[in-house]
């Protein structure tokens, strides 16, 4: 089921889609009532076409950080290690993870804000990105996926120069409008476990990364596993599983966004964003 967040007629509505449509979900206007509700118990609206609505991050206001995979493909790994050994070279025998803040997630077709005031090496990671179901607490690798709601794509944009400058990744990923998702949501019983899903971004209609998430170093089996050992992801948690080789500071020379450029981001069985650095 594809499940989306859109603006129509002034209203917030969540909806699943039908072929060019949406079918709007009654009194859900937020996607995170939706996880942990049971379809059957739903009912719908009158559709309305899909390219009458406004789409917005399916999660525009997650209720907390987003839980990311840093150097989760190997060969994403070797090109920052390429780019600066200092703050990329590392030993990977257990995933690294950190946090980026979300204050509003940017609409599939909305605009980057470059903050160009404080960034001069800004970058796109095209990732999966899975939400959580249920509370999770101890949950061992074979039953992992059971608690996983559905996939998104995100770009996780990137100020180089912040993220190098800094030792935490933090500040460097979490700017304002550093978070393009969507275009929705696709429940997780469409996918295989894991998912084998090619991932692709572009620039200016350029292919830049080309990839599939059969690639990750570390699975959301093993990632949920170990995190959910030691804390509670709660419903409605957002993680995203790492992004391939194919970034800005992979090229030699690193080749950064710059205002104007066009970013699409796209995951197989998902769907694509298509975002524009703003001025």
């Amino acid at each position: 089921m594809r499940l989306y967040t859109y603006r129509y007629k002034g209203e917030i509505r969540v909806g699943r889609g039908e072929g060019d449509s949406i079918v709007p979900i009654c009194g859900i206007t937020d996607m995170k009532e939706l996880i942990g509700c049971n379809f059957e118990d739903l009912w719908y609206d009158s559709p309305v076409k899909l390219d009458s609505v406004e789409l917005l991050a399916p999660i525009p206001e997650p209720d907390r950080d987003m839980i990311c995979l840093g150097i989760n493909y190997v060969e994403h790994g070797e090109e920052a290690a390429r780019y600066n050994k200092e703050a990329f070279l590392r030993e990977r025998p257990h995933a690294i993870y950190f946090s980026k803040r979300i204050n509003y997630a940017v609409a599939p077709f909305g605009e980057i804000d470059p903050h160009s005031d404080i960034v001069d090496k800004l970058d796109y990671e095209c990732e999966l990105a899975a939400v959580i179901s249920r509370d999770a607490k101890n949950i061992s690798a074979e039953d992992a996926y059971k608690y996983i709601f559905g996939y998104t794509v995100i770009n996780d944009v990137s100020a180089r120069n912040l993220q190098t400058a800094h030792k935490q990744w933090y500040f460097g990923k979490s700017l304002d409008g550093f978070t393009p998702m969507g275009p929705c949501i696709v429940t997780a019983d469409e996918f295989e476990q894991p998912p084998r899903l090619a991932l692709k971004s572009y620039v200016n209609g350029e292919l830049r990364q080309s990839s599939n998430t059969e690639y990750m170093v570390f699975d959301l089996a093993h990632v949920i596993s170990e995190l959910s050992a030691g804390m509670t992801l709660k419903a409605g948690t957002i993680i995203a599983t790492g992004t391939p080789a194919g970034v800005g500071m992979g090229f030699d020379p690193p080749r950064f966004l710059n205002p104007g450029d066009e970013v699409i981001c796209e995951i197989e069985n998902i769907g694509r964003i298509i975002n524009r650095v703003g001025k």
